[in-house]
């Protein structure tokens, strides 16, 4: 299926690892003009000859930590005279704080808003006048399927996860009259570098493999092992793609299973 990239004008942010980058490979592959961003110069430098060697095209790069006031203004300012217009905003920033309720400080939630909801707002906020000037304008936010089931030892993430729907939900009605739709995508466990990260520090607590934890994490899940970035990122380029014109507000779940919930 083609799925309509061939020079749509695409903006990533988060997409020097993990999701973001698997996204951004697969916009490249699909013909999409990219502008890849992260907040890690060398990173997002070194996820820009990757996608080169695997595709033949190499993104626009650029560093911004959308996570502090005033630098999604200047990303958007970065896109708006490379090309005037957007078509598509991904939204790839996001993590979690693996902590019980009472270890958390108000510092910690402030710092994990930030990072999961305030970075989501500012960079639509600052896309919104160039998506006004693109072709069929999407924009996908990346949430977690925390937000359906809340995981153990991750309150404050579930609960800033969990608002992102919300966020989905109300962008989604608001700006439907000018035909920018907006959704969600909602990984469960995947094997990125948080959960490599996440299982070697686990590992080393329990005097156990890191494969060890992952398997544990993995038996969880019905379909019983982890996605892959590259699944995710399918979900991501089918929803931001103009085949999926008649979607929005919506906060798809790709997890294998985990969320057992009808809603």
């Amino acid at each position: 299926m083609d799925l309509g990239y061939a020079g749509r004008r695409v903006l990533v942010v988060g997409a020097s690892v993990g999701i973001g980058f698997a996204t951004a490979r697969m916009l490249a592959e699909e013909g999409a003009e990219l502008l890849i961003a992260s907040r890690d110069e060398a990173g997002i430098a070194a996820a820009a000859q990757r996608i080169e060697a695997a595709t033949g095209r190499r993104p626009a790069t650029t560093t911004a930590d959308i996570t502090q006031a005033g630098a999604a203004e200047r990303l958007l300012a970065e896109a708006a005279s490379r090309w005037g217009a957007l078509d598509a905003v991904v939204d790839a920033v996001g993590g979690s704080i693996r902590s019980g309720f009472e270890a958390l400080t108000d510092e910690d939630w402030l710092a994990n808003y930030g990072f999961n909801v305030l970075s989501a707002v500012r960079v639509v906020r600052a896309a919104l006048p160039l998506l006004r000037l693109g072709n069929s304008p999407s924009i996908v936010l990346l949430g977690a399927a925390a937000s359906r089931m809340p995981y153990p030892n991750q309150v404050a993430s579930n609960v800033h996860k969990a608002g992102l729907l919300g966020l989905t939900k109300t962008l989604a009605g608001e700006y439907a009259a000018e035909g920018i739709r907006v959704n969600c995508v909602a990984p469960g466990r995947t094997l990125t570098r948080l959960w490599t990260d996440r299982a070697a520090k686990m590992a080393a607590e329990r005097n156990v493999t890191a494969e060890d934890v992952i398997a544990e994490f993995a038996h969880e899940i019905p379909l019983g092992r982890f996605g892959q970035p590259e699944e995710i990122a399918a979900m991501v380029l089918w929803l931001s793609s103009p085949r999926a014109a008649y979607v929005t507000g919506q906060t798809v779940n790709v997890d294998g299973g985990i969320a057992r919930g009808l809603l």
